[in-house]
């Protein structure tokens, strides 16, 4: 829809200069007025963000910032000529919350998803360092993301009781990247089970989806390729199986669903790999 509207804008500037300095004038006013309104939309964001309070918390889902995000991630996944093939969608919860569980390989993962599940109200856990990224930050805050420290127990552990209970006041679903980091090499980590308290606290199901190929996306940009990325849902466990198993034994179905999906060579033998000690090897996509 953004970039539509840039493309009017666009279109509307050359035609004006057209008919101030003649036909030959439409071309460059063309590339001049998109230029022009993608800077504008870029300026908006900027200026929608410097308006957030980080330091007020946020208790309820803002609508203007949700409906913003989407927006900027549809015109950003366009313009890096990004397109998301699906599958399994269908076996989305129709209706109640949810713990929607993902690999994670790039940051776009999270804006792959945002643009697979339109209609869902999203909360995603993100790393504290998120915080005083700018623009990410501020949108991130108005949307009701949580901030986890992963060093500090006891601080993650407010975080999932954060998320706890914004499920049972039906004020969103969460979404969850149990491996704790990015994978450098694209392997599939063993699991903090800690996550999983989420669902089994607020007695909800736990979408289990996986992502592939986002990693690809800038060197594929810079090639002037698209990148087609993909995300499965894979398997949904329902509230009852979730409630009767201990998180450990959910982390190790839930990692054995997404290496169903994904393929041996993804899997991780270690259990515990810091991500500045993992060998960047390559798995085939």
């Amino acid at each position: 829809m953004l970039l539509t509207g840039i493309t009017v804008f666009a279109l509307i500037f050359a035609v004006i200069m057209a008919l101030l300095g003649g036909l030959l004038a439409f071309i460059p006013g063309f590339i001049a007025g998109w230029i022009g309104g993608l800077l504008l939309v870029a300026l908006f964001l900027v200026v929608a963000s410097l308006l957030v309070d980080m330091e007020k918390p946020q208790e309820e889902d803002s609508k203007f910032y949700r409906t913003l995000t989407h927006l900027y991630v549809d015109l950003v996944l366009t313009l890096g000529r990004v397109e998301v093939r699906t599958e399994g969608l269908e076996k989305l919860p129709s209706d109640g919350r949810f713990l929607l569980v993902c690999n994670h390989i790039n940051d776009l993962d999270s804006g792959v998803i945002l643009k697979c599940f339109p209609k869902s109200q999203l909360v995603f856990i993100g790393k504290r360092e998120i915080v005083d990224m700018p623009i990410v930050g501020p949108v991130m805050h108005k949307m009701m993301c949580q901030f986890i420290n992963r060093e500090n127990d006891r601080e993650a552990l407010k975080t999932i009781l954060k998320c706890i209970q914004i499920i049972k006041e039906d004020k969103a679903s969460v979404v969850v990247f149990p491996e704790g980091y990015v994978s450098m090499d694209g392997r599939l980590r063993h699991f903090r089970s800690g996550a999983f308290k989420i669902a089994q606290k607020s007695g909800v199901p736990i979408v289990v989806c996986t992502v592939r190929n986002t990693k690809h996306v800038m060197q594929d940009l810079f090639a002037l390729r698209k990148t087609w990325t993909q995300l499965h849902l894979v398997d949904v466990i329902d509230a009852e199986t979730v409630k009767a198993l201990p998180t450990t034994e959910i982390a190790e179905k839930v990692y054995e669903i997404m290496i169903s999906d994904l393929g041996e060579q993804y899997r991780t033998d270690e259990k515990s790999m810091h991500p500045d000690l993992q060998t960047c090897i390559d798995p085939v996509e």
